[in-house]
């Protein structure tokens, strides 16, 4: 289980979100929304400790995250609204990079090419199209277990039939007992089984008194 607790990021002067408290039990997929500027990715990279939160904390199983940085980002895969990828490398290049990082201590689909790469393989990033390089950037949670996914607009650039393979994936996760958290503007693929809505906040710089 994950939960936040009356967790506030500042950033400077300026209040992100503040007072933010939700709980995501095993097998479930949480959607978060909120209006641009809200602080949905900021949200999701304290959760993956790239960000620290100003107060209140987040628990694993009721242990503080700060308890154990590294155990904690050996839980979970977090993918951001920009592709992670060397244009460089292969399809295959970047995939065998990402099954070096993490053992494969669980069974994974990747053998049934859930996000459809087959025939991309040999191809160089550099030439995939958009929709292409987010298959591939997703393509990244089935290699090595993790049972924390942090998604921040998972479903952009995808087709329907890229759309229908990540609802998929998020499937076989939460079936496992997974947990997922997906920022997302648009309904995905998959219907949450929770949904959680970012706080709203004025747009201006907090005053010290």
């Amino acid at each position: 289980m994950l939960s936040l607790h009356n967790l506030t990021c500042r950033r400077g002067l300026r209040t992100v979100f503040k007072d933010v408290s939700l709980t995501a039990p095993a097998g479930s997929l949480t959607q978060i929304t909120g209006v641009n500027g809200s602080g949905k990715s900021s949200l999701l990279r304290c959760i993956a400790g790239l960000l620290p939160a100003s107060t209140g904390h987040i628990a694993w199983q009721e242990a503080d995250i700060a308890d154990d940085r590294a155990q904690h980002q050996q839980r979970l895969h977090y993918i951001g609204h920009l592709d992670a990828l060397k244009p460089e490398l292969t399809v295959r290049e970047m995939i065998a990079y990402w099954r070096a990082l993490r053992p494969m201590d669980a069974p994974t689909p990747h053998e049934d090419d859930i996000f459809g790469l087959a025939h991309l393989m040999d191809k160089p990033i550099r030439y995939l199209s958009a929709g292409q390089k987010r298959r591939l950037s997703l393509s990244r949670l089935l290699q090595g277990h993790a049972s924390l996914w942090l998604l921040d607009e998972p479903s952009n650039a995808l087709d329907t039939d890229g759309q229908e393979r990540l609802a998929r994936a998020l499937r076989w996760h939460i079936d496992q007992g997974g947990i997922a958290l997906a920022v997302t503007h648009h309904p995905l693929a998959l219907a949450p089984t929770h949904r959680y809505a970012m706080p709203e906040k004025t747009q201006k710089k907090d005053v010290a008194a």
